[in-house]
């Protein structure tokens, strides 16, 4: 299909597409949207940022809505008739704000019942009539054992970024949420990557499914640029910030592999004078919202992540992802370079390297690491904007600030840094 009006979906959602200026599917979509729309079960493997939220959308909100407008509307209470699982709150809170765009149009009800929400809350949101229930995974488990909800109208049930759900071991739990589904029910899978956790619950629960992978599944998009730069002697720190003086436009996610090394590298970021965020696991909740709001609007340049940040997360802004710490396994990799280059946009990530990233690099296709008397393999130098310096909006606590010294513009050569 070349336009979302070739789907012959409800004009009121083509309506509200073209007010957001998008008039043509992706690839994944165009091959869910007609598939999902007669009612068949499928899955759907496809890059981050390749518009999969959309893809299983709009399906969901016609087929409600023509059900609505065909004289049969949800009117007993706690009764959803479509079920979107996520992983987190937060990604729980985007795919809201998708469905949402649409729901002035089609009067359809969203309900979230998140983890990391309060119980009462979740209990609110769900107390009376609605078509679409947006829930994670345990505390959904822990509403229907309540008694709190009732899945026994249930049309169809989704899974969104099953990868990251099932790494974090809720398939126990997708299997009790789909034994209080009606037998015969629509499902649909989507993921960016298919780990072994994923794989078994295609086998068994999406057996008889349609499988569809994009052309860019399991690898970056066409209009993301790699540099591959070489960290010699264990000195990351002069590397980093000669990238951190390179303009860039959008804002930077730094990734480390633990906890620590975030922290750590966000409180040295703050003592050398750049204003940057925290976001990672063990830390407030409400915190890390308001982190990610922060960098989101633009109002800190800098986001210092763990593998967290790296799934779910749809940030417009992200024009350079850094891996400070490059990860082990390939899919977590494609999910941190997956936060730029998003929708067809450009975007850069750089990897800071070891003779230790070999196994990883092996997989992206960068035969040898380079040593140290060959320069690291990189890519045609993009012109960006750049960030600004000031304190840390987050934990650890900042010591007091001195004004940070104009730093000399750096040249961005392929090059060794001792």
């Amino acid at each position: 299909m070349s336009l979302f009006n070739d789907f012959q979906i409800l004009p009121s959602l083509v309506k509200t597409l073209s007010e957001k200026k998008i008039f043509r599917p992706t690839e994944i979509q165009s091959k869910i949207i007609p598939e999902l729309l007669t009612q068949k079960s499928v899955v759907g493997v496809s890059e981050t940022g390749s518009g999969k939220t959309l893809a299983y959308a709009l399906p969901v909100l016609h087929l409600l809505k023509t059900m609505e407008d065909n004289g049969d509307a949800v009117t007993e209470i706690k009764r959803p008739r479509a079920v979107i699982m996520v992983p987190t709150r937060e990604l729980g809170e985007q795919v809201s704000k998708v469905f949402k765009a649409f729901t002035h149009g089609t009067r359809l009800r969203v309900r979230p019942a998140l983890g990391g929400m309060a119980l009462e809350q979740a209990k609110r949101n769900t107390s009376g009539a609605f078509e679409i229930l947006l829930a994670t995974p345990g505390r959904l488990v822990q509403m229907l054992e309540m008694d709190l909800i009732d899945l026994s109208d249930v049309r169809i049930l989704i899974f969104d970024e099953a990868d990251q759900m099932m790494d974090q071991g809720f398939l126990p739990d997708t299997n009790f949420v789909v034994g209080a589904c009606p037998k015969e029910l629509q499902l649909a899978l989507f993921s960016a990557t298919v780990s072994k956790s994923v794989q078994e619950l295609m086998n068994t629960l999406f057996s008889s499914a349609e499988v569809y992978r994009s052309k860019g599944s399991g690898k970056t998009v066409s209009t993301l640029v790699t540099k591959n730069l070489m960290v010699e002697d264990g000195k990351r720190w002069p590397l980093f910030e000669k990238i951190l003086g390179q303009k860039v436009e959008g804002g930077t996610m730094v990734f480390t592999n633990t906890r620590e090394q975030c922290d750590k590298v966000a409180k040295e970021l703050v003592e050398k004078g750049y204003q940057c965020a925290i976001y990672r696991g063990e830390m407030d909740k409400n915190e890390r919202k308001m982190n990610l709001k922060k960098f989101r609007e633009g109002k800190v340049d800098l986001l210092i992540s763990t593998d967290l940040a790296g799934r779910g997360l749809d940030l417009d802004n992200v024009g350079r992802v850094i891996n400070f710490h490059l990860p082990k396994e390939l899919e977590n990799y494609l999910h941190r370079a997956g936060r730029t280059a998003r929708a067809g946009r450009k975007g850069l990530v750089i990897n800071l390297i070891t003779e230790r990233d070999s196994r990883l690099m092996a997989k992206l296709g960068v035969e040898k690491i380079p040593s140290r008397a060959k320069p690291a393999a990189e890519s045609e130098k993009p012109k960006m904007k750049s960030g600004k310096k000031s304190r840390l909006t987050s934990r650890p606590a900042a010591k007091p600030l001195a004004k940070s010294p104009q730093k000399k513009k750096a040249k961005f050569q392929t090059r060794h840094y001792k």
